[in-house]
């Protein structure tokens, strides 16, 4: 295998912070659009939509985006692709309508579809076992710390005016001369090893009914904790952004254990273990009465975040086929995305139920009880087998 060469590593390490947590960075200034366009029906759904039409996009086009990748070059595609969430991303800042804008987010997220199949692909190709282990974790962990560059910047920008976060989407152009200078042209055949062919499978619907089911849950942090900050204990946007950039801190932190829990744990036991560790965060989160309490809560549900993301694209890659990487990531990509955009759609009846603080409980505990059932069935599984 060849040497991965520092910059090249860096420049994988900037475009994953472009695609997972590019959305955050107008979460915080959802809430004012309420106000702003408050002539617009449906308003409080449109605001939600903001962040999840991207999502739509990415999940209708990630498997057809993978054979445009495979027949371009995964480079080109990058350039391209960047060029495309610069202009698109920053669309907010000029455009007058949020129906206008609204349509300028289906083509951000095109080109978010695009940098994660060619990002994925490529750490397929760079690395292997023990070390892609290790990069995932790294990788998750960086795509945290690009995701407090986002809320923190986003946060602070909404306080001046609700348009000025969507300028923080320019920084695709910094990462464009990256891929330009440092990033091959060729990089299909890195690896020249074959993976354990007892691994190897084509079938993978089990691994994007998880990921769909992940970003089902996970995705409830940045749609429905604004509203809670905001709206019922009355925060700014900056102090909003702080609470939720500590759950990207600990999202890394998350993800950078990764490799550790996966020399005592199978995926499946850690995916099980993450998702616990969520669902105890979201309880918690229902019960806080001092708006200062988020950023203990907030940790909770990062960690157990990190922990999923790095575990459930590692997962993909180690069962994908080496030749079906890029189609095998664009499907992982769609999974993500399609739980994405139903996140607020399958929770805003529940919020109007039970209203936003108690679905926080409710969630919780309805997703801790799927996961004990499950965990009991792992063992009395394992108890079984071993007699």
């Amino acid at each position: 295998m060849k040497t991965i060469k520092l910059k090249t590593k860096l420049t994988l390490l900037l475009l994953s912070s472009l695609t997972m947590m590019s959305n955050v960075a107008i979460v915080t200034m959802l809430p004012q659009l309420s106000v702003i366009f408050k002539d617009v029906e449906n308003i409080e759904l449109f605001s939600r939509l903001m962040i999840t039409l991207p999502s739509l996009a990415i999940a209708i086009f990630a498997p057809f985006l993978g054979d445009i990748v495979y027949k371009f070059g995964k480079k080109q595609s990058a350039i391209v692709a960047l060029i495309v969430f610069s202009l698109f991303g920053t669309a907010g800042f000029y455009l007058n309508t949020i129906y206008e804008i609204l349509i300028s987010r289906l083509f951000f997220g095109v080109s978010i579809a695009i940098l994660m199949i060619v990002n994925t692909s490529l750490i397929g190709d760079y690395f292997k076992n023990e070390s892609r282990y290790r990069f995932m974790g790294l990788q998750t962990s960086f795509i945290s710390m690009g995701g407090i560059v986002f809320i923190i910047g986003g946060g602070f920008l909404s306080d001046i005016s609700w348009r000025y976060p969507f300028l923080i989407y320019s920084l695709g152009i910094v990462v464009l001369i990256f891929v330009l200078k440092y990033l091959q042209k060729d990089s299909t055949n890195i690896t020249y090893e074959q993976e354990n062919e007892h691994l190897l499978n084509h079938n993978l619907w089990y691994i994007y009914l998880l990921a769909f089911c992940l970003m089902l849950v996970f995705f409830i942090l940045p749609t429905q904790m604004p509203f809670l900050i905001i709206n019922l204990f009355d925060a700014s946007g900056t102090l909003t952004g702080s609470i939720i950039a500590t759950a990207f801190i600990f999202n890394a932190i998350g993800a950078l254990s990764f490799a550790k829990l996966k020399n005592y744990f199978g995926f499946w036991q850690i995916y099980l273990i993450g998702m616990a560790i969520v669902a105890i965060g979201f309880i918690l989160i229902g019960h806080i009465t001092h708006l200062y309490y988020f950023f203990i809560t907030s940790p909770i549900l990062g960690f157990g975040g990190g922990v999923l993301m790095a575990n459930m694209t590692t997962w993909m890659l180690s069962v994908a086929h080496q030749t079906k990487r890029i189609k095998s990531s664009a499907y992982l990509t769609s999974a993500l995305f399609v739980g994405q955009f139903f996140s607020p759609i399958l929770s805003h009846p529940i919020v109007l139920y039970f209203g936003v603080k108690d679905f926080f409980i409710v969630c919780g505990i309805l997703l801790l009880s799927i996961v004990v059932i499950f965990s009991i069935k792992e063992f009395k599984k394992k108890f079984y087998t071993t007699r």
